[in-house]
């Protein structure tokens, strides 16, 4: 079942009201060189009784700042495209799930088989390793609450966590990131500060994998070098800037045997023979003939 929204694809008509909500990233796509489809879904207001009963069902209350932004408009969807052989080639989303789609992880089984394990009990069971600084991580279980905001195109999944539900959930919540693997990458405190990095970051693939300890793919990094985000976020993106792409030497790779000044020898002065001495043409006879003339001649003087 289609999500409620109307799909606007010519956008400079809307610009005022899409500024407020895009922070004027539309512009910036649209001026890009190689974009082309930027797409944004205009979805209608939650109505306020499907908030109160989303927070009444799961037992908790959703944080002021994402509960106004469900307000203003219920979930976010923003594509682009890049021209590839004159064929448009979907490159970046931006995503923020509707709230009826703002479902719980780790409840349900990982496969629809009998007695098949849960997500709790796939999840790492080590809890070292990570940044120091970050705050304890979520867990799948019962142990925390964790609500999807944002399916990341398959490459892994941004949660809405709330870590203490004991003896009942506190209100207190953080957006983290769950990779692939099931590990967990802290990202932001709030919500505002998710959406801030999710338009500044243009929506490229993987980027919530720059805030992992092993980085974004390299072929994500190349979409980066092309497309940097509005600005820079983290240090692991300053430090690889210059990697991203292989270095390549024109003068080197395009050099040909015709363009290499082979004749710098001939220019450095020749060695030069030592003068010749008083009573000599040049620095010795030229021929055996004259070299025998004049033994005989010394022999005759003597």
């Amino acid at each position: 079942m289609e999500e409620k929204g109307k799909v606007l694809r010519g956008l400079s008509h809307l610009q005022p009201s899409l500024d407020k909500l895009t922070l004027g990233v539309t512009r910036i796509l649209e001026a890009s060189p190689g974009v082309t489809e930027v797409v944004f879904v205009e979805k209608e207001p939650a109505e306020r009784h499907a908030i109160v009963s989303w927070e009444q069902k799961n037992a908790c209350v959703l944080p002021e700042d994402l509960k106004n932004f469900y307000l203003m408009t219920d979930g976010f969807h923003l594509t682009w495209s890049v021209n590839v052989d004159d064929n448009p080639m979907p490159l970046g989303s931006m995503t923020i799930n509707s709230i009826a789609k703002l479902s719980r992880l780790g409840g349900s089984p990982a496969y629809s088989l009998p007695n098949a394990p849960t997500l709790a009990d796939l999840e790492e069971a080590d809890d070292e390793g990570g940044n120091e600084d970050d705050p304890p991580k979520p867990h799948l279980d019962s142990r925390s609450l964790i609500f999807e905001l944002d399916p990341c195109g398959g490459n892994g999944k941004v949660c809405l966590v709330y870590k203490n539900t004991k003896p009942v959930v506190t209100p207190d919540s953080e957006i983290w990131f769950l990779d692939r693997a099931l590990y967990w990458h802290f990202l932001t405190k709030t919500f505002t500060a998710y959406y801030r990095l999710l338009i500044t970051h243009l929506g490229l693939p993987q980027w919530q994998y720059a805030y992992t300890s092993y980085g974004i793919s390299p072929q994500a990094k190349q979409w980066f070098n092309m497309y940097k985000p509005i600005t820079l976020n983290t240090k692991q993106l300053s430090e690889e800037a210059d990697s991203f792409v292989n270095k390549l030497d024109p003068n080197k790779v395009f050099r040909s045997k015709n363009k290499t000044p082979v004749l710098k020898k001939k220019e450095l002065p020749s060695q030069q023979l030592p003068p010749p001495q008083k009573g000599q043409t040049g620095g010795g006879p030229k021929n055996p003939s004259q070299a025998a003339g004049s033994s005989r001649r010394r022999e005759a003087q003597s």
